[in-house]
């Protein structure tokens, strides 16, 4: 454990954790920019799982929502990563021993997980399904884990942005 703390000491006392830790406007823009981005990742990512789930764009082939949204959701979270770490370095300590960010951080590693396993297998099968036709039970469940996870760590975001700072009991 004291490599850990030695870490978040380390990123706590870079000049650029500095910066935002002391200034007045720096963290308010990462986090505006932070939670645009994230708005944005959830929203694609619901999009596609509500295709998946028979709930919306049903007149168009899982493929072309996916090519089509897809490429918006990479670049916003790319950006949302971003903003975060440079969120988490100013308080890397506090961050680190929040329940909240753990959670909102195991439950982003499950919808990576669960995106991999789309990719690389249910979506191997999409031509069966891809219009048309009711989406494979596979597509379904990934749909499915895929919104809790994301509207967990929208949940555990808001709840981190409440706690720390505060002694956890």
């Amino acid at each position: 454990m004291d490599a850990v703390t030695e870490l978040l000491n380390w990123l706590e006392s870079t000049p650029l954790a500095v910066y935002i830790a002391e200034s007045t406007i720096a963290f308010p823009v990462i986090e505006i920019v932070h939670v645009v981005a994230i708005t944005l990742v959830f929203g694609t990512i619901a999009t596609v799982d509500f295709r998946l789930l028979g709930l919306g764009s049903n007149n168009r082939a899982v493929t072309e929502l996916c090519r089509d949204v897809l490429p918006w959701t990479w670049a916003a979270f790319a950006i949302a990563a971003t903003t975060g770490a440079l969120m988490f370095i100013h308080h890397a300590h506090e961050y680190f021993a929040n329940t909240a960010f753990r959670m909102k951080m195991l439950l982003m590693l499950a919808a990576a997980i669960n995106m991999i396993v789309f990719e690389f297998i249910t979506f191997r099968g999409v031509a069966k399904w891809d219009r048309g036709v009711p989406v494979a039970p596979a597509g379904k469940v990934a749909g499915v884990v895929s919104l809790v996870c994301w509207l967990g760590v929208v949940g555990f975001a808001r709840w981190v942005g409440f706690t720390v700072g505060v002694p956890e009991q």
